[in-house]
């Protein structure tokens, strides 16, 4: 049998189980750093195909990595996520992710004799926040790879789509608390150092650059409303386009916090969470799997700049080695968006599934063209070293 036609007809064959996995996934979600029945799951279903499987890959217990084929030849990277949000479970479709992964790996480990390069299966725990990608780079996980990927469910077929570069910043005011009441004017209150930080926030929206994000909450509004608020806090996310356009929005919103602390003589102190880098989809190799995925019956738009963008740990993981994050629809055009929960319920649906599977092929083929086409390869890298070189 044709080798593409083996890694199809293992696909297809283990598709039922495929299925059955990304829902009990599904119906059983895990947090971030928390996914043990997920990456349990997924290890096992490795295993049963007589692949060995690395555990508590960069000291995250949830983390796991599985290799066939030839090893000293070209290297490529399929990751899977399997993370839930709190309350809403799966609304952002990680059970498709880590389904897609691992129906496109067993596809190549049908064949791994005849691989031309290695395939690498990475577990990436902790999307929704926790940055599990950014522990494996840290950990040496993606040296050595020609090129990542991964697809993400969506309300469209995109081959390449944007992500937002982002940081997580808290406030803490700290005032002088009184008798709301009887002596306001003794107090200091934090909780209207929390008020001006919004109110100057919103001040400078219209200086952002276009495509930036900015999006708050209090976290502590004070202790009681007779008494002058001494502590209250609150929490901002911040995303842009690229990492250097998000330092200047972070050293604006940081502006903002200080004067806001000045003007109601309040003390501030600044929580810094790293989030994710920019999304740099590379082209060469976004454009193999989009043929890949026209053969198997999708019509994939390249890029369509009305759907909003997020942000993603895959967006750091472009940064260091050629990655594609194409996205699957698997409801109608805003029929539903991620991290809502219509969209939940879609990634447990039978068009979910069928999504989950044209991905799976599609990954599959595309691992195996760039194992074994040089020209693709050296594409892909003259891609990923210009984009480097354009951002400085």
């Amino acid at each position: 049998m044709e080798l593409r036609d083996q890694i199809l007809s293992t696909i297809e064959r283990e598709s039922g189980a495929l299925k059955a996995l990304s829902r009990d996934i599904h119906e059983n979600p895990e947090l971030r750093f928390q996914e043990h029945q997920a990456a349990g799951w997924l290890c096992a279903a490795v295993e049963s195909a007589g692949v060995g499987v690395e555990r508590g890959v960069g000291g995250m217990a949830t983390a796991f990595r599985a290799r066939v084929g030839k090893p000293g030849g070209a290297r490529v990277a399929i990751l899977a996520e399997y993370d839930a949000l709190p309350e809403i479970g799966h609304a952002c479709g990680h059970n498709l992710i880590a389904g897609g992964a691992l129906g496109a790996f067993l596809g190549l480990a049908s064949v791994r004799d005849r691989l031309p390069g290695e395939v690498v299966l990475l577990g990436t725990p902790a999307e929704e926040g926790g940055g599990g990608k950014i522990k494996l780079i840290s950990a040496g996980a993606f040296e050595g790879l020609d090129a990542a990927m991964m697809f993400h469910p969506f309300d469209r077929d995109l081959l390449a789509h944007g992500a937002l570069a982002s940081e997580w910043l808290t406030f803490h005011f700290t005032g002088r608390p009184s008798h709301a009441a009887a002596a306001p004017w003794e107090g200091n209150s934090a909780l209207s150092g929390v008020i001006q930080t919004f109110n100057l926030i919103d001040s400078q929206r219209v200086h952002f650059r276009d495509g930036s994000r900015v999006h708050g909450i209090v976290t502590d509004g004070g202790q009681a409303m007779n008494i002058i608020p001494e502590h209250a806090a609150c929490q901002f996310g911040i995303r842009a386009t690229t990492v250097a356009h998000l330092a200047v929005m972070v050293d604006q919103i940081v502006t903002c916090a200080r004067a806001a602390a000045m003007a109601t003589r309040t003390e501030l102190r600044i929580s810094r969470e790293k989030g994710y880098a920019d999304m740099r989809n590379n082209m060469a190799l976004a454009r193999a799997f989009g043929r890949h995925l026209q053969a198997g019956g999708r019509a994939p738009a390249e890029r369509d700049d009305t759907a909003g963008q997020g942000s993603t740990d895959m967006g750091d993981v472009s940064h260091v080695v050629p990655a594609i994050h194409p996205y699957l629809g698997i409801c109608d055009p805003n029929a539903s968006m991620c991290h809502q929960h219509e969209f939940a319920r879609h990634a447990a649906s039978e068009r979910g599934m069928q999504a989950m599977l044209a991905a799976a092929r599609a990954m599959a083929l595309t691992a195996e063209e760039l194992l074994r086409d040089r020209q693709l390869r050296d594409a892909v890298r003259a891609e990923f070293e210009a984009s480097r070189a354009a951002a400085g």
